[in-house]
């Protein structure tokens, strides 16, 4: 049991007269006896002897002692001595476990209905420890109140852990008694599990949340705490380590728990000395000072976030090592001691799969206990299996052995040609793939196997785009491929899916997923590394050189299609004649698109969006044609706007759209210009053409009769929930600068924005939005109020000002330096200018007001967010649409980045 000797040598003496042997009553002294000021103290002295380097759990242990001697002597103060009550530490406090500003929670239990001579003393104590700071989660419970309220399997788990300090001695197993009166074994088992699982997807099912939860997510404390709840159940122990005795836990999975424990609570520890509060949340607020606390100093050479990166990897790490280790413990105790008492008719079957293994009900077993030792190609073999006969979960017996098994991967090992026919083979069985790579990886034999992914195990990056560690993203990129394959995603990647299921050797994609990202972290071109070990990794495994070479191609220019279709311009035929030429077939452009697609949305699923889905199908399919030498391929501007014009005939022709007058449609769209065309897809043409034909004739702004087009519609593709708002209307100076400030002020981001001026000098302008209050799509008032200020807006020459606007606390701990460039386009006689600066409130708002204060005229714009990064391109002349000279280049720049440097008010539509 909870003992507090080891830890005395921390505690402070209670201060007197608490301390005295004498009692005094209550009634004697108002004050607060010096215990706030000793409670500082203690904390104090735990501060100091963790800076000295003291052991984190002896510290944990030394305030509950702490408290214990205060709750005791306060006890006697109020003579509640003198009742039958028990006084108990419960929940964590009752495991001996409390961090500076942990919860302290108290039973105090009655055999039967509270004396009224003892309200008063009870009441006495609560005010006390109210007064004095400790917040205490205080329960004052007879025992039939106590059975009442422990059928919440909360309340029974608090009871599971409570340890008498003092009273009625009688009492002192009473809690756990209740606990085995109201729960059986399996029930107990059964709801605590759910309870996990529903834990589990509260923390998107992953220990690599960029601000992870340390007590209640995957991984963190609380995965701990849920193998005593169901062990003490059955086992009576009273501390974790008694589960070794118990023969239920090894030594090594002890020790690892401990140590990934003491990590975590070293953690909370800082967490709870920076905040002054019980915070158990490791947001980017605090990484990087517990980082420093915690020993994580930058070296000679490093990257700015180096330190804190090398920080959460451990964390991480741990985290995957204490859920891992949970899990299999939790299923260890249900193999043991609950399967067996089970019904005839609920024992799980068994039926050999080869001499090496059994299924046993819907888990695969080691046949015996030698198995790994004896067939080392065994370790392989059985996640072949698991494929094979579609089973997803591991006997504890045999992950046990599978850990120590895996120890022995090594060079001799991987160069076994049965080792490596064996993995290739796994590969190429897409049954369960995630899954049992996610199992190799967990247990270790991904990491021994290719040592190089053991490099990037838990390496995150800090920043807001890349939202897993290099490890989880990898093994997603691998999950979203095989959805490519499920029926119940095909209406989210229609075309994509299509394309992965028509290629055959679906391991090259596996292949160049696993290795796209493996040199990350050692400085240098992660991909030019990757492709130098992705071809040597291929070539030793027996692959021909054409395969290996796809890979490493693979590898090397997994970011070409994604860099291309967000930033540079694809309605250019000699962009994407240039990017056909980097990828010089249609074997390779089916593979990188695939690959592009489920690395975009294993980087960050909130990031895909139709907007980017819509750049690389068309990318895809303008390359596509090029390399297919389609003869009716646009291999020019001209062929461009011909094969839009057309697509967009027919849809007028084959759709609901026939009651549109065809000579009027055609007339229209000679006013509307080349750049039209080239830009806007033949969908959005025929929305647009039968707004501005059913809208009245629209006059010079200072017409009051006149109103500009506004019109709005759901724009509602893959995970995207967002609203397309399209506007025509005269040109003016001042279009831009307007059209974001109304923008900023109603809240909306902005994702794509294509502004185009036709040939009569209208503008045609049309925006993707994201409304932060979500209410734009189906309150029709709010979309009144979106339409008339745009329309106030384009009458009034004045850019209305914008609003101050704080920068959200997660972009406050990210360096982002403002980067402008500029690159002349021949063809279109203007500038693109690419923006790179951090994401913040009203930027594209304060962008538009530099743009009108320096006579810029937009004509087309491309908005990108990365986490915390904006990387936005501006197609730009003069007023005249004439270029830039140099001297107003450098004038924009620098009244840019004066703009965007302010800080506090910066603010991104």
């Amino acid at each position: 049991m909870f003992t507090c000797d080891a830890a005395s040598v921390y505690i402070t003496p209670l201060p007197s007269p608490l301390a005295s042997e004498t009692t005094v009553s209550q009634s004697d002294d108002k004050s607060l006896l010096g215990i706030p000021e000793w409670l500082a103290q203690i904390n104090d002295d735990i501060n100091r002897a963790l800076d000295r380097g003291a052991n984190i759990r002896q510290l944990v242990a030394a305030r509950a002692c702490a408290i214990d001697d205060l709750l005791i002597a306060l006890f006697e103060w109020f003579e509640l001595d003198q009742t039958n009550l028990a006084l108990f530490a419960s929940g964590g406090y009752g495991r001996g476990e409390l961090s500076l500003y942990s919860d302290v929670d108290i039973l105090l239990l009655s055999p039967t209905e509270i004396q009224p001579s003892a309200k008063p003393k009870i009441d006495g104590l609560v005010a006390m420890l109210w007064d004095i700071g400790l917040e205490p989660a205080l329960s004052v419970r007879t025992i039939d109140e106590s059975l009442d309220a422990a059928r919440d399997h909360t309340v029974a788990s608090t009871l599971l852990e409570a340890r008498l300090l003092t009273g009625n001695e009688d009492l002192q197993q009473t809690p756990i008694n209740i606990v085995n009166q109201l729960w059986s074994q399996r029930d107990f088992y059964e709801v605590k599990i759910k309870e996990a699982k529903a834990r589990y997807l509260r923390h998107n099912a992953t220990e690599y949340n960029l601000e992870p939860n340390i007590k209640t997510a995957p991984g963190g404390l609380r995965d701990i705490h849920i193998i005593g709840w169901v062990t003490k159940r059955y086992f009576r122990v009273g501390k974790l380590y008694d589960l070794v005795q118990q023969d239920f836990l090894t030594e090594k999975e002890f020790d690892d728990l401990s140590f990934s424990e003491s990590f975590l609570w070293q953690i909370r520890h800082y967490l709870h000395e920076l905040t002054g509060r019980n915070e158990n949340k490791l947001l980017f607020d605090y990484q990087r000072d517990i980082a420093q606390r915690m020993g994580y100093e930058a070296q000679t050479d490093d990257a700015p976030n180096a330190a804190v990166e090398r920080f959460m990897r451990d964390y991480y790490r741990c985290a995957m090592q204490i859920s891992t280790l949970s899990e299999m413990l939790i299923n260890h105790y249900y193999e043991t001691i609950i399967e067996p008492e089970l019904p005839e008719n609920e024992q799980p079957s068994k039926r050999p799969l080869n001499s090496h293994f059994n299924q046993i009900g819907d888990q695969i077993a080691i046949a015996h206990h030698r198995v790994f030792a004896q067939h080392p190609e065994a370790i392989l073999e059985m996640f072949l299996l698991m494929g094979q006969y579609g089973i997803k979960k591991v006997r504890t017996r045999t992950l046990r052995a599978l850990k120590i098994a895996a120890r022995g991967i090594d060079q001799t090992y991987r160069d076994n040609p049965e080792h490596q026919a064996l993995f290739l083979a796994n590969l190429k069985e897409q049954n369960y793939l995630f899954h049992r790579l996610r199992a190799m990886n967990r247990y270790g034999i991904l990491s021994n196997y290719i040592p190089a992914f053991a490099q990037v195990t838990g390496l995150m990056q800090y920043d807001l785009f890349h939202r897993y560690t290099v490890d989880a993203h990898t093994l997603f990129l691998i999950r979203i491929l095989h959805r490519f394959t499920d029926e119940r995603y095909y209406d989210d990647f229609p075309l994509v899916s299509a394309i992965y299921q028509r290629i055959e050797r679906k391991e090259i994609l596996v292949l160049a997923a696993m290795f796209h990202d493996i040199a990350k972290g050692r400085g240098g071109n992660h991909s030019e590394l990757g492709e130098t070990e992705s071809i040597e990794f291929c070539l030793n495994h027996g692959m021909s050189k054409a395969d290996a070479h796809l890979v490493g191609w693979l590898t090397r220019h997994h970011l070409l299609m994604s860099m291309t279709a967000q930033k540079k311009d694809i309605s250019d035929p000699e962009v994407v004649t240039v990017f056909a030429d980097l990828v010089g077939n249609v074997t390779h452009l089916n593979h990188l698109y695939v690959l592009t697609v489920a690395d975009m949305n294993a980087t960050n699923p909130q990031l895909w969006n139709s907007w980017r889905a819509t750049l690389m199908k068309q990318l895809y399919s303008q390359t596509r044609r090029i390399l297919r030498a389609d003869i009716d391929a646009p291999t020019n501007r001209q062929d461009m706007i011909r094969t839009t014009r057309k697509q967009a005939l027919k849809m007028l022709d084959d759709t609901n759209h026939q009651h549109m007058d065809r000579e009027a449609v055609i007339r229209l769209w000679d006013e509307l210009g080349d750049e039209y065309f080239l830009r806007e897809i033949a969908e959005d043409i025929l929305w647009h053409t039968e707004a501005i034909l059913n809208h009245p004739p629209i006059g010079l702004a200072s017409d009051a009769d006149s109103s500009p087009l506004v019109v709005l519609r759901e724009h509602r593709e893959l995970a995207l929930d967002a609203v397309q708002v399209f506007v025509y209307t005269h040109n003016q100076t001042n279009l831009f600068a307007v059209t974001m400030a109304v923008f900023d002020q109603m809240n909306l981001d902005v994702l794509d924005a294509r502004i185009i001026t036709a040939t009569r000098d209208f503008a045609l302008d049309s925006y993707v939005l994201l409304d932060r209050s979500g209410t734009l799509l189906t309150d029709e008032d709010t979309q009144q109020e979106l339409k008339q200020r745009l329309i106030t807006a384009f009458k009034n020459p004045t850019v209305p000002k914008l609003a101050q606007k704080r920068i959200p606390r997660q972009l406050k701990h990210f360096n982002v330096p403002t980067v402008i460039s500029f690159e002349f386009n021949d063809i279109s006689g203007q500038h693109i200018m690419s923006l790179q600066t951090l994401d913040q409130p009203g930027l594209l708002a304060r962008v538009g007001q530099v743009f009108l204060q320096q006579g810029i005229e937009v004509h087309a714009a491309r908005i990108t967010t990365l986490g915390e990064r904006a990387e936005d391109m501006f197609y730009i002349s003069d007023r005249n649409d004439a270029p830039l000279s140099q001297a107003k280049l450098d004038t924009l720049q620098q009244a840019l980045t004066a703009t965007l440097s302010v800080p506090g008010d910066s603010s991104r539509t």
